[in-house]
Parts: C-alpha cells; sequence; structure tokens
C-alpha cells in the first residue's frame, strides 16, 4: 500500500505554492496525499515565523498531527525551521528539521519513516540559499498562487525574512510562462503573482544580481499567455509599484484591479526607524495614480502597530493618515519582537496592552473602509469568480475587483465567471446582486 503524507501550511501565500511543490515531489516518489485532518505516516509542516503567534501554533499543529498516529513521521520545514532548527527539533515527536535549502530536497531525507529519538536537523547556512525553485500552488478550481520571487534585499529593522531566505532573486521569465500556461492547463480561472518582493522581479534571474527583465516585462509577457482569465499581484512595495506598471494594469487583457501594497506606517519618523525604502508622500502619490487610472480599483493596505518607539501621537498620525486615504481595507499587524532584528533591542518599547488597543482600533477602520468601498460599488456591473466551498448554503466568489459577494449555493456556479450588477450590502458585509447574463467564459 502507498505511504500517506499530509501537509499543514503556516504563513503567506508563497509558503502555500511551495508547499504544493514540494507534495508533487512525493506524489511523484509514490506517496499518496491526504488532508491534514487524515492519519497519515509523515506530517509535514511548512512553517513560518513573521510574527510570534505562528511561532506558537507549530507545537499545537505537531500534538494534531501525533492525536492522529502517535507513530507517524514528523518533518518541519520552512522559515522557522531555517531560523531556529534546533528549537524545533526539540519539539516533541519533531523527526526531521530541513532549512531553506533542503527544503526542496525533503525526499532525499526520508528512509523508512522510522520515528527519530532526536529530532534530525538539516539547515545551510542562510548565504547559500542563493538559487532558485520555481513553484505553484493549486488550493482549489479556481485560483493558483504562482511563485515569481523569493528572498529580500531590504534591510527593514523589525523583518526576519531575509534571514530565513536569502537574497532576493528570481524565476526565468521562460519558467514563469510556463508556469503559467500549465496552470491555465487545468482550467483554474485565476493566478496569484507570489514572491518575498516581487516588485524586484528579474534580479538574480539568471543567477547575478543585475535584472534581466522587470516587473514590467513579467506582467507584459504573462498578459500574453493563453487561457488565463485573471491575474492578481499580491504584494507590492510601494518604491517598486512604477505608474507604467499601473498603466499597463489599467489596459490589460488579464490583470484585475487589485493593489496590495504594504504601508506599515504612516509616520515618516517611523518609516525611517523601520528602514523602509519610502515616505507616505510616495505612498498618497501611488494611491491617488491607481485611482486616477482606476477609480474602481481595491487597495488593500498593510500596517504594523507598536513599533518600538511609537508614540500615541505617531499612532494618530497612521490612523488619520490611513482613514484620509482611499484605500479599501488593512492587514493589521501587531508588532511583536523577532529574536536577531535591529527592532528587537530598540528603546521605547510599547506595553503588549497599548498594541492591542492599537490594533484593535485600526481592525475597526479596516472594517469602515471596506464597507465604504464596498458601497461604492453598488449599482456596478463587475465579473464574478465563484469559489468551490459550501458555506451555510451559499456559494462566494470575488469581483474583479475584490468585492466578495455571495448567492446561494449551487454547485454549477463552481469555477466559473458570470457578469452581475451588485445590488446591496447584507448582514454579514458581503454583496447581494443580480445576474446580468449567463456564464461568460470564452
Amino acid at each position: 500500500m502507498k505511504k500517506k503524507v499530509a501537509f499543514y501550511t503556516l504563513g503567506c501565500k508563497l509558503n502555500f505554492s511551495e508547499t504544493s511543490t514540494i507534495a508533487r515531489d512525493f506524489e511523484e516518489e509514490g506517496f499518496l496525499r491526504v488532508d491534514f485532518t487524515e492519519r497519515a505516516d509523515m506530517y509535514v509542516i511548512n512553517t513560518c515565523s513573521v510574527t510570534e503567534n505562528a511561532d506558537k501554533r507549530f507545537k499545537t499543529i505537531v500534538k494534531q498531527a501525533q492525536k492522529l498516529n502517535s507513530e507517524a513521521f514528523i518533518a518541519a520545514v520552512g522559515c522557522y525551521a531555517q531560523l531556529k532548527p534546533e528549537e524545533l527539533g526539540a519539539v516533541d515527536g519533531v523527526d526531521l528539521v530541513l532549512g531553506a535549502t533542503e527544503k526542496f530536497k525533503i525526499t532525499d531525507y526520508i528512509n523508512d519513516l522510522s520515528k527519530n529519538e532526536f529530532g534530525e536537523i538539516h539547515s545551510c547556512e542562510i548565504e547559500d540559499a542563493n538559487f532558485y525553485v520555481g513553484s505553484y500552488a493549486i488550493g482549489d478550481r479556481t485560483r493558483a498562487f504562482l511563485k515569481v520571487q523569493d528572498g529580500c534585499d531590504y534591510k527593514c529593522t523589525y523583518c526576519t525574512i531575509p534571514l530565513a531566505r536569502g537574497i532576493s532573486r528570481s524565476d526565468t521569465l521562460e519558467n514563469v510562462l510556463k508556469n503559467a500556461a500549465e496552470i491555465a492547463s487545468k482550467a483554474i480561472k485565476e493566478i496569484v503573482l507570489t514572491g518575498v518582493n516581487i516588485g524586484d522581479y528579474g534580479k538574480g534571474e539568471f543567477g547575478n544580481k543585475k535584472h534581466k527583465h522587470t516587473f514590467l516585462d513579467l506582467v507584459q509577457a504573462l498578459d500574453k499567455v493563453q487561457g488565463i482569465h485573471r491575474l492578481r499581484i499580491s504584494s507590492i512595495e510601494p518604491n517598486l509599484l512604477k505608474n507604467e506598471t499601473i498603466a499597463f494594469v489599467a489596459q490589460s487583457n488579464s490583470f484585475v484591479p487589485h493593489f496590495h501594497i504594504p504601508l506599515q506606517s504612516g509616520s515618516n519618523t517611523l518609516l525611517k526607524a523601520m528602514r523602509r525604502r519610502y515616505l507616505k508622500e510616495l505612498y498618497v502619490d501611488r494611491v491617488m495614480e491607481i485611482k486616477q487610472q482606476m477609480p474602481h480599483a481595491c487597495i488593500g493596505v498593510d500596517v504594523i502597530v507598536g513599533f518600538p518607539g511609537e508614540t500615541e501621537a505617531e499612532f494618530l498620525e497612521t490612523y488619520h493618515f490611513l482613514n484620509e486615504l482611499d484605500i479599501s481595507y488593512l492587514h493589521v499587524f501587531t508588532y511583536s519582537e523577532r529574536d536577531n532584528t535591529v527592532a528587537a533591542s530598540m528603546e521605547g518599547v510599547v506595553p503588549k496592552n497599548v498594541r492591542t488597543k492599537r490594533s484593535k482600533m485600526l481592525r475597526g477602520l479596516s472594517v469602515k473602509k471596506r464597507r465604504a468601498f464596498y458601497e461604492s460599488q453598488l449599482g456596478s456591473k463587475r465579473t464574478v469568480l465563484f469559489e468551490g466551498e459550501n458555506k451555510a448554503g451559499y456559494i462566494h466568489g470575488f469581483t474583479e475587483n475584490y468585492v466578495k459577494v455571495k448567492a446561494p449555493w449551487n454547485p454549477h456556479l463552481v469555477n466559473t465567471l458570470h457578469a452581475i450588477q451588485l445590488k446591496e450590502i447584507d448582514q454579514d458585509g458581503l454583496v447581494r446582486f443580480d445576474f446580468e447574463v449567463e456564464n461568460i467564459e470564452a
């Protein structure tokens, strides 16, 4: 009988794309992939270390696997495994820990799946993580995450990602287009571009620091791939989102009017302390340029609260800055100290209860911003891509500009595109709609 393997992914879309690639390697070796809620012979946990909460969740997930099969072989890979391999190897039940480069060779490290007395660790020096491994994830029938870039050369004072993933490097344009065509051949309607710093695409494409191609070259080439209905940019630094890219997205065949742009703070003092590569005035310019080219565009924002030295006045500066900005929603991160970062030793530590309060205020602002954006779209005609899950008798989907809608469950709608008119916002904060026409796929 085939050995069974299950996977659990913590963290970002990039992790999901890499988990899928690792899973396909197991399937090629003759393993049967099962859901993480099922009994398996081996469990692989792809870790994240962006926040303290992601660290803590790892132990909980290991215990879940042990409850399903106390004799199962458990492997930890990913960012946390690179940063603190000994810590993960010491967790009861963990048999194997693989760092940044070793995770893509995991099948080379497993033999008979016998439990180890102590966690076996294979972790490289991060300087050795200088080669690129392409990947993509097919999480459901409607959407795929396509990795185009890895690593980061930025030195933000709060961030461990350069320590966990290494230098900025890119997939070749040829391979990105090949992967995109493979995804399109599977009848998947939407591709989300992922990476650590995708605006830096092209650096390290052929093993050196020079840019063979730019991010604009990438989006222009992807826009020509046949069979892709939607392309979405996951997250891009404001200083790397150029006017030319915005203008191209505004008139492209496949790229949708949705941008996620990290801000982190509305205080220039804090942006400098974070070693971000822009000031808030540039951020305003990016938002205004997008809205001028695409008034209906959705703009999401990452923001950190409780960074060392953040005064009440500076937090309020961020709050009012975001309140006045024409953005659509926020992803709010409560600052947590990360080992081996500059920020961890900075003065002016913000008490945790104050961090929690500020986080709650910004999450409330996000609800307000999202509703205002949804209200601005009422009466407009959009295209919705329906997803595959039945949630309490409803099917959900997103318009091209990331308005979440719902309709009574109908399995025939799964993975189909429909023209709709946005009608009203319901008590769940979602939008009800009327069908304009039937399935509009080419």
